[in-house]
């Protein structure tokens, strides 16, 4: 009986320190700039180089690679994809561009400059969202691990399983690497979520529900928040969704309440 209440002692003990660990941030948006964005385009990924937007987009027959100008939302220069794939995730390595298809298994690979294809890696499952932390790409499939890859040849390094407040957190989207981070686009929630790429633990929730009235979105309950790029030079986001007529440059600030 002695060692029981001790044990529950040491239970009560500990249950501030767990819950300290389990809480989430709560944040929200500073909008900067509100841009434009093509309204056919179905975006899938997003990432910012040098000045200009890289965008995936998915749909059959409609997936594409695009290069934009970001002030003005103009295409520069776009690759169509072939009409069997479905464009989703996409990163940078160096000078290639790395995109992921849905259900196809294939991992194109893109000269930067031309956006021509020069490789593709196979892998298993599904791709969703993929990104860049300086030494590994990182890939979600829609469930609630994030998959750590060789950033050369594509190979499987490890995995971690991303959890909220003790729960796993699946359908992970478009992924955005920030130092020890990942953010991601939660697929069909008006929210972007902050991952501790180590532990896979959530530790801050970023509500986009204000984006919403400003986006110009069609009436399609698949017109939903995805892409997600940093700005490490200002520290911003761009945000945007599949088929918006606008783009958001951010800044995610603490929730004032």
């Amino acid at each position: 009986m002695k060692g029981y209440r001790a044990l529950l002692v040491i239970w009560f003990c500990w249950l501030p320190v767990l819950a300290e660990e389990s809480a989430v941030a709560l944040w929200d948006l500073e909008v900067v700039a509100i841009l434009p964005h093509e309204p056919d385009a179905f975006t899938q990924g997003l990432l910012l180089h040098d000045g200009y937007l890289y965008e995936s987009t998915g749909l059959y027959d409609k997936s594409s690679l695009r290069k934009l100008d970001p002030e003005t939302g103009e295409v520069v220069n776009r690759l169509a994809l072939d009409p069997a794939y479905f464009g989703e995730g996409l990163e940078r390595v160096g000078n290639r561009l790395i995109q992921l298809t849905w259900r196809e298994g294939l991992a194109l690979v893109y000269d930067l400059d031309t956006l021509s294809l020069v490789q593709a890696h196979q892998y298993g499952g599904e791709g969703w969202g993929l990104c860049f932390d300086g030494e590994a790409l990182w890939m979600s499939d829609g469930s609630a691990t994030l998959f750590r890859r060789d950033p050369v040849d594509f190979s499987l390094q490890a995995s971690v399983i991303v959890m909220r407040e003790g729960w796993p957190l699946g359908r992970l989207n478009d992924l955005a690497c920030v130092d020890d981070y990942i953010y991601a686009n939660v697929w069909k929630e008006n929210r972007i979520v902050r991952i501790d790429k180590h532990s896979g633990r959530v530790d801050a929730d970023i509500d986009a529900t204000s984006l919403l009235a400003l986006s110009g979105r069609p009436a399609d309950p698949e017109a939903v928040l995805n892409g997600i790029a940093h700005d490490p030079k200002r520290d911003e986001f761009y945000l945007t969704g599949k088929l918006w007529p606008k783009m958001f440059r951010v800044r995610f600030v603490p929730a004032a309440r």
